[in-house]
């Protein structure tokens, strides 16, 4: 049987969320292509647009061996990723790129008690001082602590475990094909925020084209199984 809550009951949130950092909760996609082109043309090559998108999201090490294997990097894999990390974190260094309405939204969770974890294909060697500037996350899983990085669920539910929670009552926000195949693989009802590249409509996948649509209301429509498709045409008329 079905069972009906109160009209005037609170919505019930999520058991925890779990963000995804590069893209979703700061916008440091533009620092790595920074990064990438710079590395290189070092090696007398040519690096596009079109080619940083395809780094989106993977694991540094699997960026790592496309930039050998497409951009002609003639150096071993640990080279490229230690390159390429020296370089964004010294950007953060400098200033960290919020994306719009991130840490509304995470003050927000923290002020109902929802706890969050960080879950990033970034080495904590970066994801630790993000995370330090919120002082909001129970949990950090980063790109080199696991064995299986994005599109693969363990990442998800690493996390989940690590809060001690159910990763089907969780949401995870996403804005890449690899983070959200990897957040719908764990389990946790996903949404999907639109950095950099599209985010494709899918089964069971809610939307949003920033994260300042998004708030505790929305969550609570995500994770009882109602997916919330901010980016459908009718709703993307100003409000």
């Amino acid at each position: 049987m079905t069972s009906v809550r109160p009209e005037n009951s609170s919505p019930v949130l999520p058991q925890a969320v779990l963000w995804d950092m590069d893209g979703t909760l700061v916008d440091t996609e533009p620092y790595w292509m920074a990064a990438e082109h710079e590395l290189v043309a070092a090696h007398g090559e040519s690096w596009s647009h079109e080619d940083a998108l395809m780094l989106v999201g993977n694991p540094l090490t699997v960026s790592a061996q496309i930039l050998r294997e497409r951009g002609g990097v003639r150096l071993p894999v640990e080279d490229i990723v230690r390159f390429l990390l020296g370089r964004v974190v010294e950007q953060v260094r400098e200033r960290v790129p919020w994306q719009p309405g991130a840490r509304e939204l995470l003050a927000a969770l923290g002020d109902a008690g929802v706890p969050c974890a960080l879950v990033t294909m970034s080495y904590r060697e970066l994801a630790q001082p993000v995370a330090d500037r919120t002082g909001a996350f129970d949990v950090i899983v980063c790109g080199d602590e696991v064995e299986r990085g994005k599109p693969d669920p363990q990442p998800y539910l690493l996390a989940a475990e690590r809060l001690g929670v159910d990763v089907t009552r969780c949401v995870a926000i996403e804005d890449s094909p690899s983070g959200i195949a990897s957040a719908l693989a764990s389990g946790a009802a996903t949404l999907g925020v639109e950095a950099v590249v599209p985010v494709e409509a899918a089964p069971g996948l809610s939307r949003a084209p920033s994260l300042e649509r998004v708030d505790l209301a929305t969550l609570a429509r995500i994770v009882a199984g109602d997916p919330v498709d901010l980016l459908a045409p009718s709703e993307l008329s100003p409000r």
